[in-house]
């Protein structure tokens, strides 16, 4: 686990994350030295996160991808040449990944993760999911959590993104900022007054699997009262991936009448199935799924990458569970569903 590892920085890596441990302090950055993160999905997303991880310093990214670079990947995956059309995504993806620290070790894996047993997943502290049908992430969440290992998942589909977070039993350390105790001595009273002090304090948070938090009653009288309050986000996700699994793809921009008839369609089947009037999630949205659009891939996988490095690093209160965006009206929000 990741909690009982620290590994010692060199003078050079000392050197390179200098700013890095004044931010988040020493232990922390060893901690980070010794993650070994998997990253499944290397679409437009997937660049924005393998960027943010590995600036941070970690010790190894295995970059997993099965399918082959397209067209569509000049819009936002920065990582491959245009060259690469055609190949596979996680091996041509590499090169810039690891020209962006070469203190970490970047690998590819070209294989499905539909293949790969429990046993694959235990060489990682992290692993990291996108661009998977939902049935897969349930599976791969599961493994994490039995084997606790910390599980991030999330996608970005036009306007609208997540990220989901299962750190199982999670410690971190949190800094408040209180006045010292004033003096009996009079004449320091005065200069006591303004003075600060940093006092860090353990704390610890837990967390459910995907699974929990995708199947909540919301027919009950306690959720009903809190729909309202909750990002039609999540709900146009679980339309999203229904109807990739169904279509063995996402809605694409050559296809859009077509799958916009079918999105809402998707749409119906989720809400019926959730117990949730169809119109609470209007039509609008089906014009607004297509394609990785570059600023929601740089404001999510911000996300990942920040609340990645809080939960390796253990400094810090990490988001529990959610973080919805919808680049419609630019709000991002955190949401924790399922913890009851």
């Amino acid at each position: 686990m990741v909690e009982q590892k620290e590994m010692n920085l060199t003078e050079d890596e000392a050197a390179l994350y200098d700013r890095q441990i004044r931010l988040w302090g020493l232990d922390a950055q060893k901690r980070l030295r010794a993650a070994r993160v998997l990253l499944i999905g290397l679409q437009g997303l997937g660049a924005e996160i393998s960027k943010n991880i590995v600036l941070a310093g970690i010790k190894s990214l295995t970059l997993m991808d099965h399918t082959v670079v397209t067209e569509e990947d000049a819009c936002s995956q920065f990582l491959i040449p245009r060259s690469k059309i055609g190949e596979n995504r996680a091996e041509a993806s590499v090169e810039r990944t690891a020209l962006l620290n070469p203190m970490v070790e970047v690998t590819a894996d070209s294989s499905d993760i539909a293949e790969k047993d429990e046993t694959f997943f235990q060489n990682f502290d992290v692993v990291c999911a996108t661009n998977l049908i939902k049935d897969q992430l349930l599976r791969i969440n599961s493994i994490c959590h039995e084997n606790k290992i910390k599980f991030f998942a999330g996608d970005v589909f036009g306007y609208h993104g997540f990220m989901f977070a299962d750190l199982n039993e999670h410690e971190y350390a949190e800094e408040t900022i209180k006045k010292k105790k004033e003096s009996g001595d009079a004449s320091a009273k005065k200069a006591k007054m303004q003075e600060e002090e940093t006092v860090v304090s353990k704390k610890s948070m837990s967390f459910v699997r995907l699974k929990e938090a995708l199947a909540v009653d919301w027919s009950s009288e306690n959720m009903s009262k809190l729909l309202k309050k909750v990002p039609k986000t999540f709900f146009i996700i679980q339309v999203l991936l229904k109807f990739r699994a169904q279509h063995k793809r996402d809605p694409s921009p050559k296809s859009k009448e077509e799958d916009i008839v079918n999105l809402l369609k998707v749409r119906d089947q989720v809400l019926e199935e959730l117990k949730i009037s169809k119109d609470f999630v209007d039509d609008s949205f089906a014009s607004y799924c297509f394609a990785e659009l570059s600023p929601v891939c740089a404001i999510v996988g911000g996300v990942f990458g920040q609340e990645i490095i809080k939960a390796v690093s253990q400094k810090d209160a990490p988001h529990n569970n959610f973080f919805f965006f919808n680049g419609l009206d630019g709000s991002g929000m955190v949401d924790c569903i399922g913890n009851s």
